[in-house]
């Protein structure tokens, strides 16, 4: 009862919050609350007390990333909780699939670690009924009406069951169970809405065409990986309408789509600055300060995820920060030798692009560099000799383009399943 009215009060507070016109009175706003969340911290969290009476600002702070944050774990989180019990509790909720035992009425989360360090996160009751409000209201939209979610997670958590309600039906469709058994659990559910990753909701694509199942869902949120354009294409040619996606990860739910199906950064709950990665400043990490945040506060803190700037305005008419879309990691930017013995860095989109622009008969793909000088290419492709060819053609002429010219290009008929992990079509995987 006490999480009910807690979600209640904030959505109370989210539905009623003002409106910002421009840039600069979000900003105004933003740095007050960061002040005044900053106060709160710093009472119970010595490593952000440290940083400030050594630099005075928040604005000052050296920016972290995720290796410093999980080296200093103890002293970030305000609870007390160490990182070795977070972890087991977190482990054992894995292997179990039991993910409601708590400590100190926090809940444990263990990130799936795609950029090779698994995360903890923790979420405090507040900030529970924090997410479900803002979830309610801004993502899923808030109906007087009941509404059957099917939700597809690595891991559920005490944080997506909180959602639960009189007005949502909130069902958990755990990936580690057979790809048929949920596919048919699935189309006996019959969701309102579908919330899954691109690859799972791929699988659900292909089973309505081929109408191994027949579901109605109003809406479809893309959720955890890269939503690359060979999916968001099949999905929005399968179930005509509009693709959403969701933005979250360990450090917080960071953006979400529009009506329009642009996503914009939830500014209200976060800061971002950007580092920028390119001399067109169009390709950026986001750095995030998260003021609603106090289990495990953030401030400064950047991102490996690459972000391509949406340059023209958004029809919905939103000041938040627009993405045109989440490129991929850093860490599977392909790193190569050209030949005047130079280090050239390539971004996963333009490895995507040659993917997609060359050959239209593709069904699955994935680009990895397998070696200094190697890369694999994976197809499942209606014509795998014609597909081959034009693709070796294609990728020469790249890697020309950054005058790379010693690196084998192997081809193989067959894409690796990808189970419960991420899928990552494009990736850096050099074995050391």
């Amino acid at each position: 009862m006490f999480l009910k009215l807690k979600i209640f009060k904030y959505l109370l507070i989210y539905r009623f919050r003002k409106e910002f016109k421009t840039r600069e009175a979000l900003e105004t706003w933003q740095n007050k609350k960061i002040k005044k969340h900053l106060k709160r911290v710093v009472k119970k969290s010595s490593f952000y007390s440290e940083r400030l009476q050594k630099y005075n600002s928040w604005t000052a702070f050296p920016i972290i990333n995720k290796k410093i944050f999980m080296d200093n774990f103890d002293a970030i989180n305000t609870h007390g909780i160490e990182k070795e019990a977070a972890f087991e509790v977190a482990i054992k909720g894995e292997q179990t699939r039991n993910f409601s035992p708590m400590i100190k009425n926090i809940t444990i989360g263990l990130s799936s670690g795609t950029s090779g360090n698994r995360g903890i996160f923790m979420v405090s009751i507040k900030e529970r009924a924090q997410w479900v409000a803002y979830v309610v209201l801004n993502l899923l939209g808030f109906k007087f009406k009941k509404r059957k979610i099917a939700f597809f997670l690595r891991a559920n958590s005490n944080l997506y069951t909180s959602a639960k309600s009189r007005l949502i039906d909130f069902n958990f469709f755990d990936l580690k169970k057979p790809l048929k058994e949920n596919i048919l659990s699935l189309n006996k559910y019959n969701p309102d809405i579908l919330i899954a990753q691109p690859s799972m909701l791929r699988e659900i694509a292909k089973a309505q065409q081929e109408k191994t199942i027949n579901i109605k869902p109003s809406k479809i949120i893309s959720v955890a990986e890269v939503l690359e354009p060979i999916d968001h294409s099949l999905l929005k040619r399968t179930f005509n309408q509009v693709i959403h996606q969701a933005y979250q990860c360990t450090e917080g739910f960071l953006a979400k789509t529009c009506s329009y199906g642009t996503l914009h950064f939830n500014e209200d709950l976060v800061k971002i600055e950007q580092h920028f990665l390119d001399s067109n400043k169009d390709r950026y990490h986001p750095i995030i300060t998260d003021f609603t945040r106090s289990s495990q506060p953030i401030f400064r803190y950047e991102l490996n995820d690459i972000i391509i700037d949406k340059q023209a305005p958004c029809p919905c008419g939103s000041i938040f920060k627009a993405i045109d879309h989440i490129e991929g990691r850093s860490d599977d930017t392909f790193v190569l030798e050209s030949r005047d013995g130079k280090s050239v860095n390539i971004f996963p989109d333009f490895i995507r692009r040659t993917i997609i622009i060359t050959c239209k008969n593709i069904k699955e793909y994935i680009v990895e560099q397998s070696g200094d000088k190697e890369i694999t290419i994976y197809l499942d492709s209606q014509n795998f000799e014609s597909a081959k060819t034009l693709l070796e053609e294609a990728f020469i002429n790249l890697l020309k383009h950054y005058n790379v010219d010693d690196c084998s290009l192997i081809f193989k008929p067959e894409v690796p399943i990808c189970n419960t992990s991420k899928l990552r079509r494009v990736k850096r995987n050099i074995k050391q």
